[in-house]
């Protein structure tokens, strides 16, 4: 299937590993100049040169999306480098978990700022050259914490604020040819749960407990933003995709 994305540009954001680093990889492969947007620009490099090194076109550039200076600065460099962003991957963010009696407001306002503020700051930053274009795809990455997780409030309510964001920015901008949506992943076994001491746990409870047996793997999730960034989901607006093996509560 000819998914449409062939010369795009793409900025995806927390790219530099996980989710965020084969997302832009699928791009990449399907023809898209992908930006590889991070916090950690030492990653960045490196994962965009492993792209490189594959025949693809990617760039890095440094980005601390809860800051409107340093989103607009990245994307001032990324259009002068390889042209107007016409795909916009929201996956940058982190958790930082405590029951919320414990939950300082430095770890709120870390968590919430950039999850959720980056998104609406990126979102912001890009509109205006896909409505010039008339054409864009903007992909939330949310979770399916959204319902709630223990030990999770900031992380959660961002997640869910997401969803929020995605419909608003949706029915705001259909009408110039803009797809906004949401994908709200399962447990992916990334790096960072791999690194969890109760790691083994986890997996045994995937495999014994979802209607899919196991855990999600990063191309479970990227396959799915990729396909909501082509032209084949251009009559798919507002919606949010569970990958998640089945699991919702």
């Amino acid at each position: 299937m000819n998914l449409g994305i062939q010369d795009r540009v793409a900025f995806v954001t927390g790219a530099a590993g996980g989710i965020g680093a084969r997302t832009a990889a699928m791009l990449a492969e399907e023809g898209a100049s992908v930006a590889i947007g991070d916090i950690n620009s030492d990653a960045a490099e490196a994962e965009a040169e492993r792209l490189r090194d594959t025949g693809c076109k990617a760039m890095a550039v440094q980005v601390d999306v809860a800051s409107a200076a340093s989103v607009d600065q990245a994307l001032t460099t990324v259009v002068r480098e390889i042209g107007v962003v016409d795909i916009l991957v929201n996956n940058a963010g982190f958790t930082r978990d405590k029951r919320i009696g414990r939950m300082e407001e430095s770890d709120w306002d870390a968590v919430v700022d950039v999850v959720l503020k980056g998104a609406f700051l990126c979102t912001k930053s890009v509109l205006p050259g896909m409505i010039e274009k008339n054409w864009g795809r903007i992909v939330n990455i949310s979770s399916r914490a959204y319902l709630g997780n223990p030990g999770q409030a900031n992380y959660s309510s961002a997640k869910a604020g997401l969803l929020g964001l995605t419909r608003s920015t949706a029915l705001e901008n259909g009408r110039y040819n803009i797809t906004v949506n949401a994908v709200a992943p399962g447990i992916i076994d990334t790096a960072a749960v791999r690194n969890l001491p109760h790691y083994e746990k986890v997996k045994a409870n995937a495999e014994a407990s979802l209607p899919l047996p196991r855990l999600g793997r990063l191309e479970d999730v990227a396959a799915a933003i990729v396909f909501l960034a082509s032209e084949q989901a251009g009559y798919i607006t507002g919606d949010v995709l569970h990958v998640s093996g089945g699991r919702y509560g």
